[in-house]
């Protein structure tokens, strides 16, 4: 018996000097090791029958309790890294293509003005483009891509029902630059930094502001017309519905109505509003917010049935090639083109920031630069794991 004691004695002693010098580090506590000893101390406790010392029970409740403590921690370190992973791979910077591209803003800039000039429907197409793209995989390119011919797998985002009208002037647009920009930058900028700088160098073309624009976007791999119509808003969406979309996308009230202001220029096809003209929610009757000379005058170009597909009206009927505030101001006096857009004035908690921008242009610029900035860091992917850098916008690398 006495060799046991002096081993359960000696052990005691081991078990008492290694939880000491456990008890502050939990960071650096060895878990193979302390997992061995707490087998050793359950095997000897059944041979121990010492009075004097501590149950050895004592000892594995606390070697147990250091050893959740231990994963616990490990846990947490992991999550907090992941975190840290998460937050990095989606900053951009302004700066991104310093050293690599440091004349892209300017190369770009040289397509899209010559674009504007020769097809103004250029900006607005370009701005919508960009919207539709980050708003379903991400401001990644995804909405650039062409279907492959009998391709089983399905449709490319861009033959989508939602992105049918879409013009074809935007694509050119971004097609031309990445051109002038592969020319004199081989394989450096995405098709995603590209769109995302043309859409702002068009708003400011048509008057609007010039903000900066993040960079480090790398394009999608994954396109898909299936993905789309329930990441896009639709023509009668509520506000409710609005505000769930884009709350989805991490984007506010304010945001929401700041966007939709990009309705200052552009325009929509009959279909996205006829409904209003004539049957508003099924009563057979039009929209009762819709200012009767407006509502006489898109009857005019809109008949309820058989009219001509291709006709479209401005979303600004006052300044429709002016990127001003305009838009805000034509809500309140009920000529709104959408129902989604009128809905925005109709809504008590929206109302507020609709009268605000329709007050102050620069209020308005801030708000929509701010928002833009937002919206483009949604779902941004960085680096070969998540993405790639095309060198022809419309196919995969």
């Amino acid at each position: 018996m006495p060799p046991v004691r002096n081993e359960s004695s000696s052990f005691h002693s081991e078990a008492l000097t290694f939880i000491s010098s456990l008890l502050p580090p939990f960071s650096a506590l060895p878990l193979p090791k302390l997992l061995k000893l707490i087998y050793r101390l359950m095997v000897m406790s059944s041979s121990s029958s010492s009075s004097l010392l501590p149950p050895f029970s004592f000892y594995v409740c606390l070697l147990l309790l250091l050893l959740l403590l231990r994963i616990s921690e490990s846990e947490t370190i992991t999550k907090s890294k992941l975190t840290n992973t998460t937050r990095h791979y989606r900053q951009l910077s302004y700066d991104y293509h310093g050293k690599t591209c440091p004349q892209l803003e300017q190369l770009v800039a040289s397509v899209t003005s010559q674009q504007y000039r020769e097809a103004p429907i250029s900006g607005p197409a370009t701005i919508r483009l960009f919207f539709h793209d980050c708003f379903v995989e991400g401001c990644d390119a995804s909405v650039l891509i062409a279907s492959k011919p009998g391709n089983t797998s399905g449709l490319a985002e861009k033959d989508a029902h939602d992105n049918k009208n879409l013009p074809v002037e935007a694509f050119d647009s971004i097609k031309k630059a990445k051109a002038l920009v592969e020319n004199k930058c081989p394989g450096v900028v995405s098709c995603a930094d590209i769109l995302a700088i043309a859409a702002r160098d068009f708003v400011h073309l048509a008057g609007g502001p010039y903000y900066q624009v993040g960079k480090g976007r790398w394009d999608g791999r994954i396109s898909m017309a299936s993905r789309v119509s329930f990441n896009l808003p639709r023509a009668n969406s509520s506000v409710d519905e609005l505000l769930k979309l884009f709350g989805s996308k991490g984007l506010n009230l304010e945001d929401l109505v700041a966007l939709s202001g990009a309705h200052t220029i552009g325009f929509a096809h009959c279909e996205h509003f006829v409904s209003r003209l004539y049957d508003y929610r099924g009563t057979k009757k039009p929209d009762p917010y819709i200012e009767p000379r407006f509502l006489k005058a898109l009857q005019m170009s809109c008949p309820p049935f058989g009219g001509n597909v291709d006709v479209v009206a401005p979303f600004d009927v006052t300044t429709p090639f002016s990127f001003d505030h305009a838009y805000y101001g034509n809500l309140q006096a009920k000529m709104g083109l959408l129902a989604t857009d009128q809905a925005l004035f109709l809504d008590p908690r929206t109302r507020p920031i609709v009268v605000e921008l329709g007050k102050d242009k620069q209020r308005f610029f801030q708000a929509f630069s701010a928002a833009m900035e937002k919206m483009g860091s949604i779902g941004v992917k960085r680096g070969r794991k998540h993405g790639e850098i095309r060198k022809d916008c419309s196919v995969h690398s």
